[in-house]
């Protein structure tokens, strides 16, 4: 290679990292100013670095079949900067690609303000969500705990939000127990660092992470606890203990001064509406004092059978869910109530039950009796996959159903629960941190006429954490407008 070409290479690289560094600002103000969270193909770029900017830019190389630059990108944050827009949530990678496809028949900013038209202007005015944050209550603070309260603590910078106000939990036996919890937060083997800083204040009783004052609450019951006296009211409580699972037992959260909804992070037992978000979240009510979120392997794998059964008809099927080891499973061989999980997980792969394939029929009806599940545990700390073995209305091929679900992981209303890859080097940890509920791995995709199977990445933590905090929102009415509309 020629030096001139050896020198191209770089300066161009040199100048897309300019023009990135350039766009954190815009980004950051965007959203702590206006409450307008960016993104680009469904990624994030709240919070995000250079590095992370551009590999977001390449991302969309994979699923979309257009190269994405930030010399597209930075023009049109520049322009969103300058708006005075009210709260949305703006995909400026598909505004960017929407904007090339128009073929130059606008200004860039007369096509943004015609995207845009609904919330131009109106930075600070009410705009099809809560006006004001929500107190929110983590009951439990283990590993979804955790990973919910680092969402609550970064979305927390646009205001009109839901915000972690306390962490309620079992007194432990060491004397620095709120140092420890701290330290939990700030640090983990599998998600990394916490991005920020958390500080604790002893006398009071407290964690300060990012500016939010979290207080800590010891109770060994949920009755026990007057909100109200660490200034929290109208509280939404998540329970992530998984101990209380129906109606009675959640009920004793509702019983509370200044809690007035709750939401158990398990399938919900009895009558409890079990919510998979972006598939049932319609069910949700402002009567509805408690409801599920069911489990992670329920959030990944009914969003990719509502898409295929609506558009190729499920006969039947079968998922087997090739899940990571949890805590409730044994470091060594000990003793355990459930059958074979008292052998040791990092050692075994352990044959177990699974309720998701019959909890699909709670969340997506139209399936009820048609599937039946299995599990198997593996010696991985996270990140599970679900394989799907279908039984088709219509026979379909691989670049068929492929295509298909690629499309609805893009320009569907499911595009934040359905990821996908189409790459044949991925394994299970480069999933690790996906907020998509499910990602369809097109490589390993199998067709023989109306025969399917497909594999099903999921992050069992934080995947469903964000489900979760979906389902929230909605139960706070917290809800931003998602732009563009439409990629027509």
């Amino acid at each position: 290679m020629s030096q001139e070409k050896l020198e191209a290479c770089f300066g161009d690289w040199k100048e897309r990292e300019t023009v990135a560094e350039s766009m954190i600002p815009l980004i950051g103000r965007l959203y702590r100013n206006n409450n307008v969270i960016t993104s680009i193909y469904g990624r994030p770029i709240i919070n995000r670095s250079v590095i992370g900017i551009l590999k977001a830019h390449r991302f969309v190389r994979q699923v979309a079949d257009h190269e994405l630059s930030v010399n597209n990108t930075y023009p049109i944050l520049k322009m969103l900067d300058e708006m005075e827009l009210g709260h949305a949530h703006i995909d400026i990678g598909k505004m960017a690609i929407k904007y090339e496809k128009q073929g130059g028949s606008q200004s860039l900013e007369e096509f943004l303000r015609a995207e845009l038209a609904d919330i131009v202007g109106k930075r600070g005015e009410e705009n099809g969500g809560a006006s004001e944050t929500k107190d929110v209550v983590l009951y439990g603070f283990g590993r979804i705990g955790r990973l919910l309260a680092r969402i609550l603590i970064e979305k927390a910078g646009g205001g009109a939000n839901l915000r972690l106000r306390a962490i309620v939990v079992r007194k432990g036996k060491a004397e620095n127990d709120l140092e420890k919890r701290a330290s939990l937060l700030r640090r983990d083997s599998v998600h990394g660092s916490f991005q920020g800083t958390i500080t604790v204040d002893e006398e009071n009783a407290a964690i300060i992470a990012n500016g939010n004052y979290v207080q800590v609450i010891y109770s060994d019951a949920p009755e026990n606890v007057d909100y109200t006296q660490h200034g929290i009211d109208n509280a939404i409580v998540i329970d992530n203990t998984g101990v209380w699972r129906d109606e009675a037992g959640l009920s004793r959260h509702l019983q509370c001064k200044g809690v007035s909804r709750v939401i158990l992070t398990a399938p919900g037992k009895g009558e409890i509406k079990n919510i998979v978000f972006g598939i049932n979240n319609q069910l949700i009510t402002d009567e509805d004092k408690i409801l599920s979120a069911a489990s992670c392997t329920t959030n990944a794998i009914t969003p990719v059978l509502k898409a295929v059964n609506d558009e190729f008809g499920i006969i039947d099927g079968h998922v087997e869910t090739v899940h990571s080891y949890t805590n409730d499973q044994n470091l060594i061989d000990n003793y355990h109530k459930g059958s074979r999980r008292g052998r040791s997980a990092p050692l075994n792969m352990v044959i177990t039950e699974t309720g998701a394939a019959k909890a699909v029929a709670k969340a997506l009806p139209e399936l009820a009796g048609k599937l039946t599940g299995n599990a198997i545990r593996v010696p991985t700390p996270n990140v599970s996959m679900a394989i799907l073995n279908l039984n088709l209305n219509k026979a379909t091929s691989v670049e068929g159903i492929n295509s298909y679900l690629r499309d609805i992981s893009l320009n569907s209303d499911l595009h934040k629960q359905i990821d996908f890859t189409n790459s044949p080097e991925v394994v299970s940890t480069d999933f690790v941190g996906s907020r998509h509920a499910g990602i369809v791995d097109a490589q390993a995709t199998i067709v023989n006429g109306n025969r399917v199977v497909l594999y099903v990445w999921y992050d069992n933590e934080a995947g469903y954490s964000a489900q979760v905090i979906r389902v929230v929102n909605q139960m706070a009415g917290v809800k931003h407008n998602l732009y563009p509309n439409s990629m027509n």
